[in-house]
């Protein structure tokens, strides 16, 4: 599979429905994913760790934190994904390439380019039926219109997006503390990026730190409880 093919699961949510502070130039030029989350990161295979029933992971970020409660019943194969990406550092220095006022905050490349290509490729099945729908601080994952396309990309609803329900779209989280600062996530782009995911995973941080200055990002998420 291309990386092309794999980054259309983000694009398309935007296709299906028509229907992301400044970085400082430390944080920016941090490419170089830490040894040892990048070492437990590389083969997405071995990370297939079942998550707890519920628990709760706090996204440390440019703009503030925010905390989200997961619940494996609503999408367990989403629960499970994510679980492992937080638990291994994967979204530690990632950029929030898409906030649409009023629609969604999207992300989930990858900033180093040799883990985005792995990743992007690597999908999840499909949950048997959405459970909890996208409604307003509601968090999921992309995907395209093929089954199984899940793989990292994830949005969070800033509004009651009920149509994404019946397309599959099935919510695994909620955000439960500082929606505020979803909320405040630069959004000036808009969807100028969305159709730059290739861009993205081939280029990584260094490329968005240049052409996207402007973008908030993760600094690190962590499971909490």
């Amino acid at each position: 599979m291309t990386i092309a093919r794999a980054l259309m699961a983000g694009i398309a949510l935007a296709t299906m429905t028509c229907l992301t502070t400044v970085v400082t130039p430390q944080s920016a030029n941090a490419q170089t994913t830490d040894p040892k989350i990048k070492a437990a990161l590389k083969d997405p295979a071995t990370l297939k760790e079942k998550a707890p029933t519920k628990f709760q992971a706090k996204f440390e970020t440019s703009k503030g934190d925010f905390y989200v409660d997961v619940n494996r019943s609503w999408s367990p194969n989403g629960a499970d994904r994510f679980y492992n990406l937080v638990k291994n550092g994967f979204f530690n220095n990632i950029r929030f390439f898409r906030v649409v006022p009023g629609f969604v905050v999207q992300f989930g490349i990858h900033g180093d380019p040799d883990l985005a290509k792995k990743w992007l490729q690597s999908n999840i099945p499909d949950d048997e039926k959405v459970v909890k729908g996208n409604m307003r601080g509601f968090m999921t994952f992309a995907k395209s219109g093929a089954p199984n396309s899940r793989s990292t990309q994830i949005f969070i609803n800033l509004r009651d997006n009920e149509r994404l329900d019946s397309m599959g779209f099935s919510a695994f989280a909620q955000v439960t503390k500082g929606m505020d600062v979803v909320d405040k996530l630069y959004d000036g782009y808009g969807e100028q990026i969305t159709q730059l995911q290739v861009e993205i995973a081939q280029g990584g941080n260094a490329y968005l730190a240049k052409e996207w200055p402007k973008l908030d990002y993760i600094k690190q998420a962590t499971i909490v409880k």
